[in-house]
């Protein structure tokens, strides 16, 4: 990983680290001040928040590592890792407030007091609004999976501090009794949605997913532009952290020499490599026609429009040029 993109991980990951450590000891006064689920909820969240911050760091430090011997690939995953991590953190902080929600509904404590969990959720937001405004800034740089989770996670926050304020005041000032438990449960669901989808990406990392149509279809835009190239097959991609990874196989004419092979092969490269910065890629030539029967029913086949029409996908056929 780049030096500069690492240090702006690894400072966006000790922002969230300070700033959940002092929502949480703001947080545990005010539940002690208050009483109320929806707080203790949002306390809850907060320690995690901490944990989590915790393992992000951890996650991109290790994912800024360079490449060895026993990771050639380098350490990208690691951020995959520490996402899953603050998913089930998030999961288990969603099933334990559901619970002290359902409790207190049924008679098991009251709000007390709603002034001082006003404050501190106020507070709690300006303070996440800012950290929110720092990670989207190094997202746009590093594309960090870790970073990115995180910021999903503090995201949902702003909601939940502007639930637990509904739930004081209708509780209190309003009286209406039972709220604070209400929206304590909404919370709870609203965690375990938030770990769903912050799941997704990082299951997708762990599994090598295939990069999105879309994607692919620039990609192989760029690769059809050059003359020589006769076709395309046996495209695979994946992502590890920030880091994205390629390798295919190219038709040429069969009666070039290996210097002129090899010409192409690099003019390919550097034409990805302006499109796509940081890609690392493979590309194996074969002459024209050429087709790995083994290949062909395992996995998808993507062929260049190379006249001129936009690329296609053919599932476990044979190409068509």
């Amino acid at each position: 990983m780049d030096k500069t993109a690492a240090d702006l991980n690894r400072r966006a990951a000790m922002a969230s680290i300070a700033v959940a450590a002092l929502l949480a000891a703001m947080k545990v006064w005010a539940v002690l001040s208050t009483g109320s689920a929806a707080m203790l909820g949002s306390l809850a969240d907060t320690a995690l928040d901490f944990v989590a911050s915790l393992a992000t760091l951890l996650g991109v430090w290790v994912a800024a590592m360079p490449d060895d011997q026993n990771h050639r690939f380098g350490h990208g995953k690691a951020e995959a890792l520490a996402a899953m991590f603050q998913v089930v953190l998030i999961s288990i902080s969603a099933i334990g407030l559901a619970f002290r929600a359902v409790q207190q509904f049924l008679g098991q404590g009251q709000v007390t007091e709603a002034g001082s969990g006003v404050i501190v959720s106020a507070i709690a937001m300006g303070a996440t609004l800012a950290l929110l405004a720092y990670q989207r800034h190094v997202i746009r740089q590093t594309r960090s999976l870790a970073i990115s989770t995180d910021n999903v996670h503090y995201k949902s926050d702003l909601f939940l501090n502007l639930a637990v304020i509904a739930a004081l005041l209708l509780d209190v000032y309003a009286g209406v009794r039972g709220a604070d438990a209400v929206f304590a449960f909404g919370i709870a669901l609203w965690l375990a949605w938030g770990a769903w989808g912050a799941s997704q990406e990082a299951v997708d990392q762990l599994m090598d997913h295939e990069w999105p149509l879309e994607k692919r279809e620039r990609f192989l835009t760029v690769v059809s532009q050059h003359p020589e190239l006769k076709g395309l097959h046996d495209l695979r991609t994946r992502t590890s952290g920030n880091r994205d990874f390629v390798q295919f196989h190219v038709w040429v004419d069969g009666r070039m020499t290996v210097t002129e092979a090899h010409r192409v092969m690099d003019e390919i490269e550097d034409k990805l490599m302006a499109e796509f910065p940081g890609v690392e890629i493979l590309i194996h030539p074969d002459p024209e026609g050429l087709v790995d029967e083994g290949k062909m029913g395992a996995e998808n086949l993507l062929v260049p429009g190379l006249d001129g029409t936009s690329p296609a996908i053919l599932a476990q056929g044979a190409p068509t040029l």
